[in-house]
């Protein structure tokens, strides 16, 4: 488990993104991504019809749609326990394996920091 105070500013950057959107967006989930060159690309929970992504994958997305080619680290705001294997596989797609996927409880405190392939 990482401390939330232990983070460097720009993994804590990528939470407080993940957690606005999920706040202003009213959605379940917010996350946030940072690319190789620095860039972050926030989003939110999809649940429409025919489409629906967490928000995690839906960041990742945005990530590759936006010409991205790896992943620094991710983050997800949750009330979830654990970050799902389907959100890991998406960010160790475009990250690798040993990406940093940081989870955050709504408050923004981190509850853990987990390789994006683990569990593999």
């Amino acid at each position: 488990m990482t401390e939330s105070n232990g983070l460097d500013p720009e993994d804590r950057k990528i939470v407080t993104l993940a957690r606005s959107v999920r706040a202003r967006n009213g959605v379940p989930e917010g996350a946030a991504v940072r690319d190789e060159t620095g860039r972050t690309y926030a989003a939110g929970s999809v649940g429409l019809e025919h489409l629906k992504l967490s928000a995690l994958q839906t960041a990742v997305a945005m990530a590759v749609a936006s010409g991205a080619t790896s992943l620094e680290a991710a983050a997800v705001v949750s009330e979830a326990d654990e970050v799902a294997s389907e959100d890991r596989a998406a960010v160790a797609d475009l990250g690798g394996a040993s990406t940093p996927v940081l989870l955050a409880g709504p408050d923004g405190a981190v509850k853990q920091t987990v390789p994006a392939g683990a569990g593999e």
